[in-house]
């Protein structure tokens, strides 16, 4: 029988910068969920599969960052001045101040793990257990760049725009078995694509990531980490690739790396059961 989804509450918290939405449910101590930077992400479309586990151990803040789902989009002015990653950092921890809260687990997946690294880097006293999957930023990779993957992002609103078929793609590309995933799937995440908005900013975005040449180089302060550290990965992850873990192997002073096989980008869907154990067991341990 299916575990009904929880209620999200919903807000949008004044920062700063602009309005940054934020959706959570459940009780317990905070953990903080951010999502990655394909197109028509935002924080329920990454995981809202994964709450209804979740939600019975934490108290579950799924904010969309800067950019993406309900949250103010970065001027082409903004992006001039800082990376996405640093405007994120600012943005998330004024929203998180606002809601209260001080101590939290961070979890984040691709660009949501590139926030989460600098976010424990900058306030390393704020940050309990830190979860990344897959983060860029702290990954330096050892092969052919853009990557598989990459290039599906950029490509997706260039090259004609946004369509059904490329969104099909994209998913092939960020999964190891799209067979599990059906063309609801698809239509769901084509659709949340298509906010004119977000179309603008992708394009402001992509041309920003060109100009900066690529993520910001996380990985060269890794050692300020101090939150016990989870890396999960897919080994076939065709767009930040397992070999990325190296470094952060070697530099973060507490922790431990879970790879699975016969999975690609999105560990929270394609392994989720694993997944929600893995996080739970995780963030719970004193």
């Amino acid at each position: 029988m299916d575990t009904p989804r929880p209620t999200l509450t919903r807000r949008s918290v004044p920062t700063s910068l602009g309005d940054i939405s934020v959706a959570e449910a459940g009780e317990g101590p905070v953990l903080v969920m951010l999502h990655g930077g394909g197109p028509g992400a935002s924080g329920e479309s990454n995981y809202w599969q994964n709450l209804p586990a979740l939600t019975r151990h934490f108290r579950v803040v799924l904010p969309d960052q800067p950019g993406f789902g309900q949250s103010y989009r970065p001027t082409e002015e903004d992006l001039e001045a800082r990376s996405i990653t640093a405007i994120a950092v600012d943005a998330l921890y004024q929203a998180i101040d606002a809601l209260g809260i001080e101590r939290f687990h961070l979890l984040g997946n691709s660009l949501g793990g590139a926030a989460a690294i600098a976010m424990a880097q900058a306030r390393p006293e704020r940050v309990d257990r830190l979860i990344l999957m897959a983060p860029g930023g702290g990954w330096l990779p050892f092969g052919p760049t853009p990557t598989e993957g990459q290039k599906q992002m950029f490509l997706y609103y260039n090259a004609g725009g946004p369509s059904e078929k490329k969104m099909g793609s994209f998913i092939r590309t960020m999964v190891f078995d799209h067979k599990q995933f059906g063309e609801d799937v698809v239509k769901a995440r084509y659709e949340a694509s298509l906010d004119p908005s977000h179309i603008e900013f992708y394009h402001r975005y992509n041309a920003a990531f060109g100009r900066r040449h690529g993520m910001d180089p996380l990985w060269r302060d890794l050692h300020l980490i101090k939150a016990p550290t989870l890396l999960l990965w897919g080994r076939d992850d065709r767009t930040i690739t397992l070999d990325g873990a190296q470094l952060m192997l070697r530099y973060i002073k507490d922790v431990q790396l879970h790879v699975f096989g016969n999975c690609g980008h999105w560990v929270q869907l394609e392994r989720q059961g694993e997944f929600e154990r893995l996080v739970i067991d995780f963030a719970a341990t004193p």
